[in-house]
């Protein structure tokens, strides 16, 4: 199962290198793991169909029950065949549907074979938490695939809308999972179906949760806005996605959960009502629509209702129906989608006002179409009789609810036979006035997907025996309630007949008077589902707009004060309400008076800030503090934190000052004096609460300190340093996330100064025809000696001759240049010694950084360029890929960022050893140089680049701003 499952997202990650080599005969390729998953299922029937499941489990999670669970029984056989079986079909049909220079072809093939894979796992999965990932994957590659074409606004629109509303339901089912599982003491959907939790209030709660998530998925109304503007995906996606798979989801999990739950009170009133107001809802307003695609919509929304009010019926017989109807709504919905892309590809056009005489120019598609519309309409002897023949039985002979429902479904049924005349006449006929469309030749490979489910929705009609005993085995996980019934073409004449041929005339009725249904239909029509979104999306954006302006007024001063009185007034109100103190041991003021003197001289550079004026002074006070911090970590003992503040600091300081260079000089926000006299004492407030809080967070403790134990596995180990052993081992997941936020941070950053693209071309020297950034604000000295007057110099810089002479430095020149690799042999030290003294991945890369921050002020941006002419984003990525990579190589040993030592020997160096731990610092390392030459290329290279061409120093060719190309 999970061998099938990888080799569908294995497949779609080489989707676009098969389509560049292949074209779309690559969909042929692509449609072999849905093909290899439905022979799979079929040699399984037997086992599912005598009530057996094969099963695979693997700990996801362990300690908190969490496991990757699959399990195929008989309702997840039939979601195979059709996740599966269509799926191959849908791609055999791209093949003949695209173009060879259909854009972005390869993208959508992909995120096509990547949805298939994730439905696959989606109705195998046997555990909450498993299922809700790959219901949120089906989400994803559904919000790709509709807005495949994402020039167009209404194919962005549209993806946005079915991504918004399936989220909102999908997060609601993700708390109905956590409050279902915790009662039932198990996330294992066999487990929670075969022991329900009993029914409680938060049960009750977690199963309307849990419908809404379903339902929203299933497009039931209110939620059914999202499934016709999907229309806007291509013609395979509607048949696939809307037909037999993403749809199916909600129904799907109704049916999963409703052996269980069933018996919730509020289980039933959701279901019968909302389905049976969806199948009307839908019906009805398919009469009145005239593009083909939207006509089966809404018939699918309307399909959709029926299915999820059979599934959540609650017994058995209506079970079996379901899984019939299921079954049935496949394979004549499916034809049907397709079939109208062949209409629009050999016509141009789905508006059934402009189609006519097609059924005489391409009979075998009208062919195709009919079957499938008969099955739909539920005409013998096709399987959607055979289904709605057991639906009505089902109904008939339930309880009183259901017999209302019966009443529902007969009328909704009587809207489906209407729908499908609308669609055959409206795809086939010759319509009076209308001169016959033209229409070019269908290849039988164009025809063959739609034609072979059409004809088993044909054969499985007498047929249908044939699947009762699988079907049954799903309808046994309900109580027995009378006689069981059991599929068949024929029961003979009875009252369920009687309603089928009612609503076969009451349907043909609709249609022949279709021209007053609908003026009917527009003239009470309601306000659409997708009018009402559209206004709530607006309202919600201007109230947004509302509430940004009244609280974003552009001070940072009023932002910081705003929340710093938050703080203060929450932890006030917690600290007074609870008096935590009392019994709390008395803090000490210090350990040493080196601490006090310390912590008294940083008090004083963080309170002289907030009289400061000028941008500089604030920025090395600020400094200043940071500093002074580290002294702290350095008089109490830990020497790691010391030397990563100190490096952190010394980076901030220079980027600050890069900044300023475009920065006024003094501060010029106005500031009232009453809030100027505020701001010191707001300081000491907030300041002091923050020191209570961590005094009486610390003097809470009951349980043991970790760090004891935290020295004894360092130690275990043979290593030494605990802080870097707790980064890249202990706690190595948080330091993965922390890199991975540290990244996106700067790249975030530095892409509001890159405006156009990140890449600044090589920044030859040649591109410069004057002075350089740092030469052009200074008058130059007068009797410098200039030209061939001057003595000839050593160039101690590679970029020196870009800088004027005057504002050489020759001694920071000279030390630049012999201190330059020295720094970055100690940052290498500092990485590789890290496990036994100070050190570490991350102190590593800033030292490495302040190297090129170093030959940047000694020499400008040609410098910086000489000395990493490599992009910065080689080296972040290439960061995140080493540590992920090393995280991953755990799983050989069943657990992610499971740390390996080698141990050897050298001849000339003796023993050695090398541990991931490591590799994986030395990723953290290249990420941390990347993010610091990506801060320094945006906030110094690039802002020189911007004064250059404000001063026209540039050569046409020196790149955008200069306004030539890049190079």
């Amino acid at each position: 199962m999970i061998a099938l499952i990888a080799a569908h997202f294995a497949l779609a990650a080489c989707a676009g290198p098969l389509v560049h080599r292949l074209g779309r005969r690559a969909f042929v390729v692509l449609a072999l793991p849905p093909a290899a998953a439905t022979v799979w299922a079929l040699t399984r029937w037997d086992t599912v169909a005598s009530s057996g499941a094969d099963t695979w489990s693997w700990q996801w999670i362990p300690d908190y029950g969490v496991a990757l669970d699959l399990r195929l029984d008989a309702l997840a056989e039939l979601m195979v065949l059709l996740a599966a079986g269509v799926g191959a079909l849908v791609l055999l049909y791209c093949a003949s549907y695209f173009t060879d220079d259909t854009p972005q072809l390869g993208r959508f093939a992909g995120n096509l074979l990547a949805f298939a894979g994730a439905m696959l796992a989606l109705v195998l999965a046997d555990d909450l938490i498993t299922l809700y990932v790959f219901w949120e994957l089906t989400t994803v590659f559904s919000y790709l695939l509709i807005g495949h074409g994402s020039e167009h606004r209404h194919s962005r629109r549209s993806a946005l809308q079915a991504l918004v509303v399936t989220t909102f339901g999908g997060l609601a089912m993700l708390v109905g999972f956590l409050i279902l599982g915790q009662a039932a003491g198990t996330y294992r959907i066999s487990a929670i179906v075969a022991d329900p939790p009993e029914t409680t209030l938060a049960v009750s709660v977690a199963v309307v949760l849990v419908l809404c998530g379903a339902l929203s998925k299933s497009a039931i109304w209110p939620f059914s806005m999202w499934l016709p503007n999907a229309m806007a995906a291509p013609t395979p996606v509607s048949a696939y996605l809307h037909a037999a798979a993403m749809v199916k989801a909600g129904v799907y999990l109704v049916a999963r959960l409703a052996p269980a739950f069933a018996d919730v009170p509020v289980w039933k009133p959701v279901v019968l009502v909302l389905g049976g107001a969806t199948m009307l809802l839908g019906g009805w307003r398919a009469l009145r629509l005239n593009d083909l695609k939207l006509v089966l919509a809404y018939g699918t929304v309307s399909q959709l209702g029926f299915l999820t009010l059979l599934a959540g019926t609650g017994n058995r017989n209506a079970a079996l129906a379901a899984a019939a109807m299921i079954l049935g709504h496949a394979l004549f919905k499916a034809p049907l989608f397709l079939v109208t892309g062949i209409v629009d590809h050999a016509t141009g056009t789905r508006d059934l006002r402009r189609l006519s005489g097609v059924g005489r120019s391409l009979p075998y598609v009208a062919g195709v179409a009919v079957l499938a519309a008969a099955s739909m309409a539920a005409l013998p002897p096709l399987l959607g009789f055979a289904a709605k023949e057991a639906a009505f039985e089902a109904l008939l002979h339930g309880s009183a609810a259901d017999r209302w429902a019966l009443a529902v479904v007969v009328a909704g049924s009587a809207l489906t036979t209407a729908y499908s005349l609308r669609f055959v006449w409206g795809a086939f006929a010759r319509k009076p006035g209308v001169p016959d469309t033209p229409v070019h030749r269908v290849g039988w490979a164009f025809l063959a997907p739609p034609a072979l489910l059409a004809v088993l929705g044909l054969v499985l009609g007498p047929g249908v025996g044939w699947t009762d005993r699988l079907l049954g085995a799903y309808a046994d996980t309900f109580p027995a309630d009378g006689k069981p019934y059991h599929l068949a073409l024929w029961h003979g004449f009875g009252l369920a007949l009687l309603l089928s041929a009612l609503a076969w005339a009451a349907g043909t009725v609709l249609f022949l008077g279709r021209a007053r249904v609908t003026r009917l239909s527009r003239r009470i029509a309601w306000p659409t589902a997708d009018s009402v979104f559209g206004h709530l999306l607006l309202g919600q954006e201007r109230l947004a707009l509302q509430v940004t302006g009244f609280i974003q007024r552009g001070s940072l001063s009023v932002y910081l004060a705003t929340t710093l009185l938050v703080m203060l007034a929450g932890q006030l109100a917690v600290l007074v309400v609870d008096t935590p103190w009392d019994g709390a041991v008395r803090p000490r003021l210090w350990d040493n008076p080196l601490q006090g003197a310390v912590a008294a001289l940083t008090c004083a550079a963080a309170l002289l800030c907030l009289t400061v004026r000028r941008r500089m002074k604030a920025v090395v006070l600020a400094g200043l503090t940071g500093y002074g911090t580290a002294l702290l970590f350095v008089v109490q003992g830990a020497p790691d934190l010391a030397l990563t503040q100190f490096c952190v600091e010394t980076v901030s300081m220079i980027v600050f000052v890069l900044v300023l260079r475009r920065m006024p000089v003094h501060f010029h926000e106005t500031v009232s004096t009453w809030r100027r006299a505020t701001r010191i004492p707001m300081a000491l407030a907030a300041a002091a609460t923050i020191g209570v809080g961590m005094w009486v967070a610390a003097a809470a403790r009951t349980a043991e300190p970790a760090g004891a134990a935290m020295v004894r596995e360092v130690a275990d180990h043979g290593l030494k340093d605990v802080v870097a052993t707790i980064l890249v081992d202990l706690r190595a997941w948080d330091t993965m996330g922390e890199s991975a936020v540290l990244a996106a941070a700067a790249i975030g950053v530095t892409s509001l100064i890159y405006l156009h693209r990140r890449s600044e071309g090589t920044m030859v020297q040649e591109e410069l025809r004057g002075r350089t950034a740092w030469s052009l604000s200074a008058h130059h000295a007068f009797r410098l000696p200039q030209g061939d007057d001057a003595a000839p110099e050593r160039g101690w810089l590679a970029a020196g001759a870009t800088l004027a002479p005057e504002h050489r430095s020759i001694v920071f020149e000279v030390v630049a240049r012999l201190l330059f690799h020295p720094i970055l042999v100690l940052s290498v030290y500092l990485l590789f010694c890290a496990e036994s003294l100070p050190g570490g991945g991350f102190v590593a890369g800033l030292v490495a950084g302040l190297a090129l921050i170093t030959r940047y002020l000694a020499g400008g941006r040609f410098e910086l360029a000489e000395a990493a002419p490599l992009q910065p984003g080689l080296f972040t990525g290439l960061g995140l890929f080493i540590s992920t990579g090393v995280g991953l190589l755990g799983l050989a040993d069943g657990t992610v960022l499971h740390a390996f030592t080698y141990y050897g020997h050298l001849p000339v160096f003796g023993k050695y050893h090398l541990s991931t731990s490591v590799l994986f610092d030395f990723g953290v390392y290249l990420l941390v140089l990347g993010v610091v030459l990506d801060i320094v290329r945006a906030l110094g290279a690039k802002i020189d680049r911007q004064i250059e061409r404000a001063a026209g120093v540039l050569t046409p060719e020196g790149g955008p701003e200069a306004g030539g190309p890049l190079r």
